[in-house]
């Protein structure tokens, strides 16, 4: 019987780490101009902020796309760039701004050709 408890608790501590990561992440990434992501309206201009957590080169209908996943903590956004390979600075683990509009493939909200800055 011990040993569920001890299991219980390296999970009741795992997902208390987990929460405090994403509490952080919503935080560290508020902005005045920046909506969280799971509040961002589909179909109208806005500004999310946030983390990269993967960069992928996928390309889409025969054109090159550089595919990434923007984390804010409050959930996650797959941003496209059309035609580009590479971005300089777009990069797992970067802190990025995007603006456009809000999309939905497959359930996921997706941003294509986004304006971005990179964030320090």
């Amino acid at each position: 019987m011990p040993e569920k408890s001890r299991l219980r608790q390296a999970l009741s501590r795992w997902a208390d780490s987990a929460d405090q990561h994403q509490r952080d992440l919503r935080q560290s990434h508020a902005t005045p101009e920046a909506v969280a992501i799971a509040d961002a309206p589909e179909r109208e201009q806005v500004i999310v902020s946030g983390v990269l957590r993967t960069v992928t080169l996928r390309p889409r209908g025969g054109v090159p796309a550089l595919e990434a996943e923007l984390d804010d903590g409050s959930g996650v956004i797959t941003v496209v760039w059309l035609g580009r390979r590479r971005i300089s600075g777009v990069d797992p683990g970067r802190s990025v701004t995007v603006a456009g509009c809000i999309g939905r493939q497959g359930g996921v909200p997706i941003m294509f050709n986004p304006r971005y800055e990179l964030r320090p």
